[in-house]
């Protein structure tokens, strides 16, 4: 089940943490043996920090970054409390939906936070850690970064609105090229879909994203993020309404024979054989 009432982090179950100095809030992905891989309760730990960051005068700006050879691997099949049950069907989706819905609201969050956030993205950016990086405002990708929306290989669709934001930064052909297929792409060809501001050598990554999260802290703090809210008031127009039909979707799908056996053919190394049930 999800935890949706604590506000602790456990002493070894951090998926996330956060570093307040010199005007930056860095955030850190650090579960580098898992590749970062999301969870239910990284999601949780992400809106405690969100809440942490919003109402934080010492934090003017957000560095998003991740320890390890990866940014997040997507999602950790071996979490506890994956799996959301029900005593139906139709209840099972229902609280899908729900859980769904309140993914969404830590990341609108997270993606809202009056700050800017610029993400320093390494090694695999796959699934729910592609749709994360696209929450922030500028990216920054080092060179071996390879990114990938692959859910529809597994038979669920896309969970947390990452098509729609690169529908929005790249056009619908590409969102639709990317999530329909699942094909992974390099930093070279994401920068070129201008869903990365800058690629760099890996051993950069580290000092350049730092120095781009100091830059915008260094700016006037309200006339910073009244530039990020303005931008974001035209950019996401109707992002609100797509957001609950992605959560819709997501149920439905989450719920699916087909999601069992995609998560089951992935598991053992064979090819999916897909029923539309």
């Amino acid at each position: 089940m999800i935890d949706i009432i604590g506000t602790d982090i456990p002493a070894g179950e951090e998926r996330l943490r956060l570093d307040v100095e010199d005007g930056l809030g860095i955030l850190t992905l650090c579960r580098p043996r898992k590749l970062n891989a999301w969870s239910w309760e990284s999601t949780r730990q992400l809106g405690l920090f969100t809440d942490r960051i919003r109402f934080d005068p010492a934090v003017r700006a957000v560095l998003l970054r991740a320890d390890g050879r990866a940014f997040c691997a997507g999602i950790d099949l071996t979490a506890p409390g994956g799996a959301i049950t029900g005593r139906s069907g139709a209840e099972r989706a229902h609280h899908y939906y729900e859980g769904m819905r309140w993914v969404h609201e830590r990341f609108r969050a997270f993606a809202g936070l009056p700050q800017p956030v610029v993400a320093a993205v390494q090694g695999y950016c796959l699934g729910f850690g592609f749709e994360l990086a696209l929450m922030a405002d500028v990216r920054i990708a080092a060179d071996d970064a390879v990114f990938a929306l692959p859910e529809a290989q597994l038979g669920v669709a896309v969970d947390a609105g990452g098509d729609l934001r690169i529908a929005r930064e790249a056009g619908a052909g590409w969102a639709k090229f990317l999530a329909l297929t699942g094909r992974r792409i390099d930093a070279a060809t994401a920068e070129r879909l201008r869903l990365l501001q800058q690629v760099v050598p890996v051993e950069d990554l580290a000092g350049t994203a730092h120095v781009l999260a100091a830059e915008i802290a260094a700016n006037a703090p309200l006339a910073v993020q009244g530039v990020k809210r303005g931008i974001d008031a035209y950019a996401d127009a109707g992002m609100s309404g797509a957001l609950d039909r992605v959560a819709m979707n997501a149920a439905i799908t989450l719920t699916s024979e087909d999601a069992r056996e995609g998560f089951g053919a992935r598991a053992a190394g064979r090819a999916a054989s897909f029923e539309g049930k």
